[in-house]
């Protein structure tokens, strides 16, 4: 990483001799200007943002006193190297307090100074590599609290006020609005049969990524979130002047997203266009609406499909569907009576249609059993064995009565699943302990998830169906509770503080703290232990 320095002293001489004898280019350093005075060296300061300034002390028109102390208002990370004669040697040592990191007597030895600035140069270098890491760090915890904010809106798991909200910077998610997709594995149900949990997940992993780089190469502001296996949602970001017209690129996007994934993970995909931008107030039912408008598109096959309101169906197709999301729930709530009695209106629908709607009916009601069948392999809820025997009876299936004794087995063992082998008690029991001792760590949805052996977002479901709260809120809540008793009780540092409720970049601990407190942490201490 090459920097840049500017040179400032009244003798022409010492400044031709500074440019020649030090080996900048080795240094990997620009000399980006010289100056003769004070008010030159400033003004070049706050133009080209050095890196380091080398100033004499004794300068015409601003001497290097001046000059410090004016410099520390504009740039207070810039090093600086004082040059100085021996009669200033006590008065230069008086600078060190505006941040000086050393200073050097004339006249100037110029192996010494070499080796001065190659000091500095390697403590600057380190410096400048941990405030990037650091940035690093910031970004992906900007870039994973936005995505789990936008999973659980999605979802419909939280409110949109400001007070739910994390501090992510500058974005202000009320003023933005987004381009929405959805993308299907198609055949995901048949496909990932033959797989093990562990393949699925590095398929899902593939595909995900190979959307990810495509999409990073046409620089737009985008999300690719999973919200089930084989299924994931795309919003690209825009501004609010552009709600009711999504940009015209997103067909194109579409085809490239499907050749990329055709051709690196060799599975086909249909991607599902909303026609309009939509706010963040409108993703959830938006999320509904194209989940249901891709699931009834029978027979999808590396499509690009558009979806407008004007053109939802009303047919038994949607009631069939709207049916079997009633069973979904009370799977996923468990509510026995609530999934047997949308099972029954299911039946009474099937027995009461006529005879010219049979053939469509048995192919919807195939496909259904299979976003069913999915959507407990979701909830952890059905065995490896289980599904065998059910794809067993679908193959031999050849009338609407054969696939009702498919989808009464299928609700069966989602609901053996969810009351048995998966208590919902027991599972947010231990994801409360699970917390409790992992406070200190930056772990996600994903890692409890995965540690209770369920999906994210049926996790994300029942957590806050218990607590009444998203995961992201409760953890927030009650890693600032933490803080502010260590605040008071202890004698940590505030980064220390941070790093042990979980938060490794105290900026972000700060933002969390304040939005939480209305004070900063240092404020909070100082406020109450007055009162101490």
């Amino acid at each position: 990483m090459r920097l840049k320095a500017i040179l400032a002293d009244d003798e022409p001489n010492i400044l031709r001799n500074l440019q020649v004898v030090i080996p900048w280019e080795e240094l990997q350093i620009d000399i980006v200007g010289t100056a003769k005075n004070g008010v030159e060296a400033l003004e070049l300061s706050s133009l080209l943002n050095p890196d380091l300034v080398m100033s004499d002390i004794r300068m015409p028109q601003m001497d290097g006193i001046t000059f410090v102390e004016k410099l520390r208002q504009i740039n207070e990370s810039c090093v600086v190297l004082i040059v100085t004669g021996y009669q200033d040697f006590e008065y230069a040592r008086s600078l060190m307090r505006f941040g000086v990191s050393d200073y050097i007597l004339k006249p100037i030895n110029y192996e010494e100074l070499e080796n001065t600035i190659r000091k500095l140069v390697e403590q600057m270098r380190a410096k400048k590599q941990s405030k990037y890491e650091e940035e690093q760090k910031w970004g992906k915890m900007k870039n994973l609290a936005y995505e789990k904010i936008l999973c659980d809106v999605l979802l419909n798991y939280t409110e949109i006020t400001p007070s739910t909200l994390l501090p992510i910077d500058e974005i202000d998610l009320e003023n933005l609005t987004y381009s929405f997709a959805m993308i299907d594995v198609d055949d995901y149900s048949q496909k990932s049969l033959q797989w093990t949990e562990e393949e699925r997940k590095l398929w899902n992993f593939a595909v995900r990524n190979v959307m990810q780089d495509s999409l990073t190469d046409e620089k737009l502001k985008f999300k690719v979130l999973q919200m089930r296996e084989g299924e994931w949602c795309l919003l690209i970001q825009s501004e609010a002047s552009t709600v009711g017209h999504a940009p015209p690129c997103m067909e194109d996007l579409a085809v490239k997203l499907q050749n990329n994934v055709l051709r690196t993970v060799k599975l086909g995909i249909s991607v599902g266009l909303y026609a309009d931008a939509v706010g963040i107030r409108q993703l959830a039912n938006v999320y509904k609406k194209l989940q249901r408008f891709m699931q009834l598109s029978l027979g999808k096959q590396q499509s690009v499909l558009h979806y407008k309101d004007s053109k939802e169906p009303s047919d038994a197709n949607i009631s069939l569907w709207y049916l079997v999301e009633e069973i979904v729930t009370g799977l996923k709530q468990p509510n026995r009576t609530k999934a047997e009695d949308a099972l029954d209106r299911l039946k009474s629908l099937l027995e009461g249609l006529p005879d010219s709607s049979f053939a469509r009916a048995y192919q919807m009601l195939h496909f259904l059993i299979l976003h069913l069948l999915r959507e407990l392999r979701e909830m952890n809820s059905i065995d490896s064995n289980e599904e065998e025997e059910v794809w067993r009876k679908l193959d031999k299936s050849e009338s609407i009565q054969h696939l009702l004794q498919v989808m009464v087995q299928l609700v069966a063992f989602g609901l053996e699943g969810t009351n048995k082998k998966k208590n919902s008690e027991l599972l947010m029991t231990a994801a409360k302990e699970y917390i409790r001792t992992h406070y200190s760590t930056d772990f996600g949805i994903e890692d409890i998830a995965s540690a209770l052996g369920i999906s994210s977002s049926y996790f994300s479901l029942l957590f806050k169906q218990h607590f009444g709260e998203t995961f992201v809120e409760y953890v927030t809540k009650h890693r600032m509770e933490l803080a502010k008793s260590m605040l008071l009780l202890t004698d940590k540092s505030i980064t220390d503080i941070g790093k042990s409720v979980g938060y490794t970049e105290r900026r972000y601990f700060t933002k969390v703290f304040q939005k939480f407190t209305g004070e900063i942490p240092s404020e909070f201490r100082d406020k109450r232990r007055e009162g101490y």
